[in-house]
Formats: C-alpha cells, structure tokens, sequence
C-alpha cells in the first residue's frame, strides 16, 4: 500500500521537474529506492520480487521529477504519519475496495 501511495502521489504532480520529498515509515520503499536495490531488480528484470506491476509503474513517474525520501518511523508519534496510518487502515476495511489486478495476476503465477 505504501508503494502505490507514492505512485499516485507523483502521478499527481502536474509539473516535470517538481521537487518532492516523500516522507514514509515503508523501509522496504524508501531503501529500494535510496540504497538502490530497485535499480538492480530492474536489471534482473525483478526476477524473484514482489509488487513488480507496481515498481514498474514507479519507475514510469520517478524520473519526471526530482524526488528524495526521508523514512520516518511509524506509530511513534509522528502526527502525519499517524493520519496517513488511520486513512490507510479505514481505506483497508472499505467495501469499496478496487480488485489490485497486478497483485491477482502475480498470485494466479
């Protein structure tokens, strides 16, 4: 959920070149993404990986603009991150809920 929050979120920015920090208690986003690891999975066409429908979207949107992430850590008391956790966990227990046709086609295998 965290990985689609930053796609839709720089999708969003109507300017090319927007400078954006993203602030997110994901370590599994912030770090593939700073530390470089997406870059490699990339080149091994994400051979073994997870949420590849979404990585690829992301790497569609991520070299329009000028981002940077700072990884902040979750449910200690950070007051935006704890709004983004409660909208996340409402949007969760919706009965609206899109079907995620990436994450279905990645489990059929």
């Amino acid at each position: 959920m965290e990985l689609l929050s930053v796609i839709v979120g720089l999708e969003t920015l109507k300017n090319p070149g927007t400078e954006v920090n993203i602030y997110s208690d994901s370590k599994y986003v912030v770090d593939a993404v700073e530390k470089g690891w997406l870059f490699g999975w990339e080149k091994k066409n994400f051979k073994k990986k997870k949420n590849v429908d979404l990585w690829k979207r992301f790497l569609i949107i991520y070299p329009k603009h000028k981002v940077s992430f700072t990884w902040v850590k979750g449910h200690a008391g950070n007051k935006e991150n704890e709004v983004c956790d409660e909208l996340a966990v409402d949007a969760a227990n919706s009965r609206d809920l899109l079907v995620d046709e990436g994450y279905e086609k990645e489990a059929k295998g």
